[in-house]
């Protein structure tokens, strides 16, 4: 495959966008519009009617090697920025999706490109599942916290194709398999239950895990999940109830990165590496400052953390009949095996393949021979459909 020369440019999408609550911060939050920057990559000298688009719910991605190697493969590249990018405090998934369609728009209106392929990456795959159920059937009229956020009249443009590829099917549902079990207290994380606890030294449960066990902790990481959403369900009728100007409110969710799997190889094994998780070290990432779900807000947790989020990729994936391909990375370790296969089994699409790129790690780190295997896998299977040449 040629390797191109590519191009960077800036992209500026801008929309007006009127929320009862302000969630980020500045001029975007208080002032009624949403500016979302993203990033246009071009191979150097090539033309195309057919765009790559990528988004994740709370980092940006033109840096990050997949994009870039598309490009680099003759591919015409939109990285997308949305408006809670390197903040997912506040987040909410109904909004991100929003944004999402508007560069889809902008994308076909303004760059004029004819085709998209949608490509969900890492925390990007669930999101753009939601994306595209609700291009194809709109029905979403309200967020998870009950917030007016109306898809139906959104006028979502559909995708032509869908890539998942190192993905995972869902915010929430991956937080339900990572969050820390043990703690029995949300105001005292230090108050915990030995026997879930599988960094103390003193807790007899080690790998590999007796099955039971395992299906024991998993039930208390939802339990544990459920017990905040309710705590989340009921500060937020008290808000109402007082009918003052407090609308909202954040919180911290303690030890968020507790999975048997880190440490038990024989539980959904394939050739990730032990005792390690995608951020670093798993029991530092649990008790440290950037786990998933630590700083949140009590709307952002209904529409992106709790049991209730519609951003379910399970769920939207049912509902999609677009060509889709998905691609398993066989040494992820921040995506389990099981989450693509999952995908493939639901998935409505008539048309859908499943490929496996054998070692390869989430971000294909000293990787270069795996990551041109994964985009050629790619840029073939567009190829195949007529959609790029």
């Amino acid at each position: 495959m040629q390797n191109y020369e590519i191009d960077r440019f800036p992209v500026i999408v801008q929309f007006e966008d009127n929320s009862s609550v302000t969630e980020t911060y500045g001029f975007v939050g208080s002032q009624g519009y949403v500016f979302l920057e993203g990033q246009l990559i071009l191979p150097s000298e090539v033309k195309s009617d057919t765009v790559f688009i990528f988004m994740h719910p709370a980092t940006t991605l033109n840096l990050m090697p997949f994009p870039a190697g598309l490009a680099a493969a003759g591919c015409h590249v939109l990285s997308c920025g949305s408006r809670y990018a390197k903040n997912d405090t506040a987040l909410i998934m109904e909004k991100v999706v929003i944004d999402l369609g508007a560069y889809v728009r902008y994308a076909k209106e303004e760059l004029g490109y004819k085709n998209v392929v949608l490509m969900g990456w890492s925390g990007g795959g669930s999101l753009t599942l939601y994306y595209q159920s609700q291009a194809l059937n709109p029905t979403i009229t309200q967020t998870p916290a009950g917030d007016p956020v109306d898809l139906t009249s959104a006028a979502l443009i559909p995708a032509d194709l869908v890539v998942f590829i190192a993905a995972h099917i869902g915010r929430a549902k991956i937080l339900s398999e990572w969050i820390d079990p043990s703690v029995l207290d949300e105001n005292d994380p230090d108050n915990r239950d030995i026997e879930l606890d599988i960094y103390n030294p003193e807790n007899t449960n080690k790998p590999p895990y007796d099955p039971a066990w395992v299906e024991k902790f998993r039930s208390a990481q939802v339990a544990r999940i459920h017990k905040i959403t309710a705590r989340v369900e009921g500060t937020l009728a008290e808000l109402k109830e007082k009918g003052g100007l407090e609308l909202e409110r954040p919180f911290i969710t303690h030890r968020t990165m507790a999975d048997p799997r880190h440490f038990d190889m024989t539980l959904e094994p394939n050739g990730r590496r032990a005792n390690w998780c995608y951020l670093g070290d798993p029991e530092t990432v649990n008790v440290g400052p950037v786990g998933i779900g630590r700083f949140s807000t009590l709307r952002a947790w209904m529409s992106q953390w709790s049991e209730k989020s519609n951003a379910d990729g399970i769920l939207c994936a049912a509902k999609i009949e677009t060509p889709l391909l998905l691609v398993e990375n066989q040494a992820d370790d921040a995506t389990p095996p099981s989450h693509t296969r999952q995908i493939f089994e639901v998935s409505a699409s008539p048309d859908k393949t499943m490929h496996v790129i054998d070692g390869a790690t989430h971000y294909y780190k000293d990787q270069p021979e795996k990551l041109a295997e994964a985009v050629e896998h790619v840029v073939t299977w567009v190829r195949s459909k007529g959609l790029i040449d």
